[in-house]
């Protein structure tokens, strides 16, 4: 099709709407796209996200133009970095007329980690997630972790005579932040939480340690997060949190669950 031919193109999605209905959040989901993240060692690692991209639309229009949403974002380049996310928001926020631009990653992120007692060393992934708003000019950043962890029983250590049930937990921690916080330091700040962390590869000794490590540590669920919320109080660069904690129970068929959320009193804004 010629360029003069596209110019007689009808433009559904501007036509008038008259249902009055405003929508808060329009665009496109689950966008595979190139990412990179620098991590403590500041090497960059390279991943792959699912994007959704977002804004408001007033009432009066009837559609929004999806191919804008797609077009921002691969002019952020063939990977996009952290750094443009705020550049990414305001191309959206710009060419679909909208006072606010939603941006979410979703991405697998690794850690290297050796076993406690051989040192053997392996790859564990963590879900990764960044939530970010230009609201009129406001910009504001959510991180979050999602850390798999183990947890022994209280209560059954204390009942047992022959050891105590233990279970896989997984923990969703999403923190706004004064400054910028190592995706590491989240996790380990999690991990240290819990009756012990995970790793990838363990030999006989290496199981034999963990396995007495949760058991010295016994937490509930309701423990695991509020030993969260106690590490991130004491962090003076997280101004709010969230931390939610579920157990997939070994000896039950439903699962265990607590959340924990709070905004410092010191926090007088969500910007980052």
């Amino acid at each position: 099709m010629l360029p003069t031919e596209l110019t007689h193109l009808k433009d559904t999605q501007n036509e008038p709407d008259h249902r009055k209905i405003p929508i808060d959040r329009v665009g496109v989901k689950n966008l595979r796209f190139p990412m990179r993240i620098l991590d403590k060692a500041n090497v960059e690692q390279h991943t792959i996200a699912s994007v959704a991209l977002t804004v408001d639309l007033p009432e009066h229009f009837k559609g929004t133009h999806m191919s804008r949403f797609v077009e921002a974002l691969n002019e952020c380049g063939t990977e996009l970095h952290i750094d443009r996310v705020h550049e990414l928001l305001g191309m959206l926020a710009t060419r679909l007329h909208a006072d606010c631009a939603h941006v979410d990653f979703d991405f697998p992120f690794f850690i290297e980690k050796s076993a406690p007692v051989t040192g053997k060393k392996g790859l564990l992934d963590y879900n990764i997630r960044f939530n970010a708003t230009l609201q009129k000019g406001v910009f504001d950043f959510i991180a979050t972790v999602i850390v798999p962890v183990a947890t022994l029983c209280p209560c059954s250590k204390s009942i047992s005579e022959r050891g105590a049930h233990n279970q896989r937990g997984e923990v969703t921690f999403a923190v706004r932040s004064s400054a910028p916080i190592w995706i590491e330091d989240l996790i380990q700040l999690v991990e240290q939480s819990a009756s012990c962390e995970l790793y990838s590869v363990l030999k006989r000794p290496d199981e034999k340690a963990v396995t007495e490590r949760a058991y010295d540590n016994p937490v509930f669920v309701e423990d695991l997060v509020r030993n969260i919320a106690q590490r991130a109080n004491r962090e003076e660069s997280i101004l709010w949190y969230k931390v939610e904690a579920e157990n997939f129970e070994s000896i039950h068929n439903h699962n265990a669950y607590a959340l924990v959320e709070h905004t410092k009193p010191a926090a007088t804004s969500h910007a980052s």
